[in-house]
């Protein structure tokens, strides 16, 4: 099996993320991130032939948007 070798510098992150990378890159799990881009919170992904990504830009503009500090309830079966 070849391995497939890194085209970009470390310094340079990539643009377009899959599902996967673009739930990691804003901190949740790939079935949240599904959530918040059906809900909206997140943007949709673009399409480029049969690929699907996510741009990382619009992540970073989506992601601003999430208020800061919102309370957890608290939930009676923790108790």
């Amino acid at each position: 099996m070849v391995k497939s070798k890194n085209i970009l510098p470390h310094s340079l992150a990539p643009r377009g993320l899959s599902r996967v990378e673009a739930a990691a890159y804003v901190g949740v799990s790939p079935s949240l991130f599904d959530i918040l881009v059906n809900d909206g919170r997140m943007p949709p992904p673009k399409r480029i032939n049969s690929r699907t990504v996510w741009d990382r830009i619009r992540l970073d503009q989506a992601f601003e948007l999430i208020p800061d500090g919102e309370t957890v309830q608290d939930n009676p079966w923790d108790d």
